[in-house]
């Protein structure tokens, strides 16, 4: 039998709805299929759902054959009209986990331009830093068919031998699922990476390949290659990003087949460079990560999985090589700039003493840091100036605190859409943004509302194709297009208020319509949870000052708003017309030139008239050289990345005491 429904899993079956399908239809003894348009898939196989491309609000027709067939399409078809009837498992692992590209920063250059022509190699800054040290170099040999046909009785074997190899990685996997030296970001990527070792798409394609008469190591390189291919094929960039881990799961199942364990980087020495074309987020998150000193891949960018893990552990990496990282498989010693990106090979002394100097530096000053903790930085007037952590995810609390951050200038919300495969529930939301009130109390905790666009897409929102994705529809445009997705989050957010000072900003902000729209919303959205008996609280609302109209209508938003933020990222290369990713205008994005500095002091008068706080939350506000100048024009609030807190409340600490001085 079979029946037909409108899809209402938000973003239809994508990884984790997918996997929560198939959990329900392998409850059923009957063979049930998925049907769209004129494609039908089994529905036990996470892959093959995935593949199929079911999106919210499409028709498909699910069919089931077998003694329960009425039970399972009942069930079936109850959970796609109503994902939430009971199969929801939030505190699963998310299938995908990225993380936003690294702002790049004025730095200082480690090197004359003479000995940077001598035979550096510059790839993609990845995680800043700077290391030297010893090359390890990581080049597993590359496994290749073995073209082995079988004999009629040596196919239950090869078949025995395939099974095998499977309950070996899921079994590997589980063990590394199990240890408690995982962080959570790479614990969801194994996790991930299990699923896909699990599926019977994979399992049953390389087990008929065998029975077809090929041996298992082709067998698996066959049936991981052509779904590698199929999801490369398709349009959705988190689905086109699982053909990687599809192949890296293919290569450990290989593994198993010969009684290999990969080339794993056990051995890497304490202060190593770990140099390879490319590393699996599988080797990279098993490793002893506090040994390797910084990473050079030729494969992977800014926002890979070895980028993530890199910047989760604070280890510079300089990705994107190319062919050219071979160069480096014979040399003893490397160096590597996460800033911007440059590689040394066997750096000459003075290079080599650059890099020793500026890490030495950078470690002594650390240290001599730590005093400025506790601080509470104020003016010479006595007016407090709120030295604030710029978070991304909750993993990052623990270091903020040790930092000594006074709250969160800057909570962005959109690792919380990027890293779930659906868009997140409003109870996960609501409870995410709790934890942050709750760590911080009493200081304020600024969330950032979903400031997404056509150049970081997230799964469950289709972007248009857009010339230039900045100046597009991203941010507080989007949102307010989207209230399907918007009013989640602000409902979210009144509810985590309860648990502590919770504050909200706009970002790409243009007009007082949309602070106006908002306002609208989130009064909604208050009398929608008070109808529902739940607890709710309010909070102020700000604006991101980021766009050239925000800064020019600064005095009408000032009467709006509770806050102003400035977001000197954003700001610059807008004042500026030059895109910051763009590193042949990369000089023009220069928050000091006078056009920007001169925005950020129209925008601090008129936040300060109006008697609002002023803040900022661009990775200037953590620049020495600029913290007086900031202060001078009356912003009390500077939020950072936690690694420049310290040094941040030390710039502000002597500038209240150079007034006490003139004072007297």
């Amino acid at each position: 039998m079979e029946r037909s429904t409108i899809v209402r899993v938000h973003d239809g079956l994508h990884a984790r709805p997918a996997t929560r399908f198939v959990k329900l239809a392998k409850s059923f003894e009957s063979d049930i299929e998925l049907i769209k348009a004129d494609k039908s898939v089994s529905a036990k196989s996470s892959v093959k759902l995935m593949l199929l491309g079911v999106k919210e609000n499409e028709e498909i027709t699910v069919r089931a054959t077998g003694a329960d067939a009425i039970e399972a399409i009942e069930a079936l078809i109850g959970y796609l009209e109503n994902p939430r009837s009971g199969t929801e498992e939030e505190g699963a692992p998310s299938v995908e986990t990225k993380s936003a590209e690294p702002t790049s920063k004025p730095q200082t250059a480690l090197y004359s331009d003479e000995a940077k022509a001598a035979g550096n190699m510059r790839g993609v800054a990845a995680s800043e830093g700077f290391a030297i040290g010893p090359a390890f170099g990581f080049f597993p040999a590359e496994i290749k068919h073995e073209n082995r046909l079988l004999g009629a009785g040596e196919i239950s074997n090869e078949i025995a031998r395939l099974k095998q190899a499977f309950a070996t990685v899921q079994q590997r996997m589980d063990k590394s699922l199990a240890t408690n030296n995982l962080a959570e970001s790479d614990r969801g990527i194994i996790a991930a990476l299990k699923d896909i070792a699990c599926d019977d798409e994979l399992t049953g394609s390389a087990r008929e390949l065998v029975h077809g008469g090929i041996d298992a190591v082709s067998a698996v390189i066959g049936a991981t290659s052509k779904i590698a291919a199929d999801f490369a094929s398709m349009d959705d960039p988190y689905l086109v990003a699982r053909a990687d881990d599809v192949n890296a799961v293919g290569r450990q199942i290989c593994l198993a087949l010969l009684g290999q364990d990969d080339a794993n980087l056990d051995a890497v020495p304490a202060g190593a460079i770990l140099i390879a074309e490319d590393i699996g987020a599988w080797d990279l998150a098993r490793a002893p990560l506090k040994r390797i000193a910084g990473v050079i891949c030729g494969h992977g960018g800014a926002t890979s999985h070895v980028a993530i893990i890199a910047r989760a552990h604070g280890i510079p990496a300089v990705l994107g090589l190319g062919r050219s990282v071979h160069e480096l498989q014979n040399i003893k010693t490397v160096a590597l700039d996460g800033n911007n990106g440059d590689v040394f090979a066997d750096p000459d002394q003075a290079t080599a003493d650059r890099f020793h100097e500026q890490i030495g530096k950078a470690k002594t000053e650390k240290q001599a840091l730590r005093a400025y903790k506790d601080i509470i930085p104020k003016r010479a007037d006595g007016t407090i100036i709120e030295i604030a952590a710029n978070l991304g995810s909750l993993e990052e609390i623990e270091a903020a605190q040790e930092a000594g951050a006074m709250g969160v200038g800057l909570f962005r919300t959109e690792l919380l859409f990027m890293r779930h495969i659906h868009l997140p529930s409003e109870d996960l939301q609501a409870e995410t943004y709790a934890t942050l009130a709750k760590a911080f109390a009493p200081y304020p905790v600024i969330v950032r509302t979903l400031d997404i666009g056509g150049d970081k897409p997230i799964s469950g929102i289709d972007f248009p194709d857009e010339e230039n994705p900045f100046l597009g529809w991203r941010g507080i445009r989007m949102c307010l297009d989207r209230p399907d997705v918007f009013k989640p989050q602000l409902r979210a957010l009144l509810r985590a208020a309860v648990h502590g000072n919770i504050k909200v900003m706009l970002p790409m902000v243009s007009g007082l319509d949309e602070v106006r729209a908002t306002r609208a919303l989130i009064e909604e959205c208050a009398k929608e949870l008070e109808a529902e008996n739940k607890a709710y609280a309010t909070f102020d609302l700000g604006v991101m000052v980021e766009t050239p109209a925000a800064v020019m209508i600064a005095p009408m938003l000032a009467k709006e708003v509770a806050f102003f933020s400035i977001g000197t990222n954003d700001l610059t290369q807008y004042i500026m017309a030059a895109d910051r990713l763009n590193p042949t205008v990369a000089k023009l994005n220069d928050v000091t030139h006078p056009a920007v500095m001169a925005a950020i002091e129209l925008t601090a008068k008129a936040g300060v008239e109006a008697g609002i706080m002023v803040g900022m939350c661009g990775e200037a506000a953590g620049r020495p050289d600029l913290i007086p100048a900031f202060v001078g024009m009356g912003l009390t609030e500077l939020s950072m990345s936690p690694s420049s807190i310290q040094r941040a409340k030390k710039c502000v600490l002597a500038l209240g005491q150079v007034g006490d001085q003139e004072g007297k």
